[in-house]
C-alpha cells in the first residue's frame, strides 16, 4: 500500500516537497483543508513566513486538527519556517503556534541580510553529506531530554527528532537530494517506533 505524505499547501515549497515524495515512491498530496489529515500518514509543514503560515493555520481550523494528528503519533516533518511552526518555545514571543516539539528556536537567526547560503551537512542517520540550503533560516537554541540532534552547522543545532516530530532549519526540498525525505517516509513506514 502506498505511503500518503500530505504537504501544508497554505505557504512556501509545496510543489518541491511533493516532486521529493513521489521521487521516494510514496503519493505527495497538497492539504488545503483540514479534513484531508485524516487520509494521509505523514506531513510537511514547508518553509515560508511562520507568522503568515500561523494565522492561515488559524483561519482555515488546521491548529486543532494538526495537533490531535500527532496526538495520534503520526509523523510531522518541519523545514524552516515549519521548524517555528511546530517548536513549543520561540524566543522573543511568549507564545507558540503549535508547541508540538520540545525546542525553543530563534527566527532568522541567521541575520535577515543574509538571504541564504548553501552547505554540506553530516546528517545522524544518513550516510553522507547532505547539501543543505538555508534561507533567512531559523535555528534550534535549545532541545529538551527526548529530542535527538540530527546535525548542527558551526555548533548550532539545524536538524532535530523527537519521536513521530522531525525538523530541519534548511529546506531540503530545493536540492535534487531527496534523502531527508526518504528518512520521513522510513519514519512514518516503522510506525514511529524511535519514541
Amino acid at each position: 500500500m502506498t505511503v500518503r505524505i500530505g504537504v501544508l499547501a497554505l505557504q512556501g515549497a509545496v510543489a518541491e516537497h511533493i516532486r521529493c515524495i513521489e521521487a521516494c515512491g510514496a503519493e505527495g498530496v497538497a492539504i488545503k483543508r483540514a479534513h484531508q489529515l485524516d487520509e494521509i500518514d505523514g506531513l510537511i509543514i514547508p518553509g515560508g513566513e511562520s507568522t503568515t503560515i500561523g494565522k492561515l493555520m488559524k483561519e482555515y481550523d488546521f491548529i486543532d486538527a494538526i495537533r490531535a494528528f500527532s496526538a495520534a503519533r503520526k509523523p510531522i516533518f518541519g523545514t524552516c519556517a515549519g521548524l517555528i511552526v511546530i517548536a513549543q518555545r520561540i524566543t522573543g514571543q511568549d507564545w507558540a503556534h503549535l508547541g508540538l516539539m520540545d525546542i525553543t528556536v530563534s527566527r532568522n537567526a541567521f541575520g535577515r541580510q543574509r538571504e541564504s547560503f548553501e552547505t554540506d551537512l553530516d546528517v545522524k542517520g544518513i550516510e553522507g553529506k547532505v547539501r543543505a540550503v538555508f534561507i533567512r533560516a531559523p535555528l534550534i537554541t535549545e532541545t529538551g531530554p527526548d529530542v535527538d540532534i540530527l546535525s548542527a552547522y558551526n555548533g548550532q543545532v539545524v536538524a532535530a527528532r523527537q519521536g513521530h516530530l522531525l525538523a530541519t532549519s534548511f529546506h531540503p526540498e530545493l536540492t535534487d537530494d531527496t534523502r531527508l525525505h526518504a528518512y520521513f517516509l522510513d519514519m512514518i513506514q516503522a510506525g514511529s517506533t524511535n519514541r
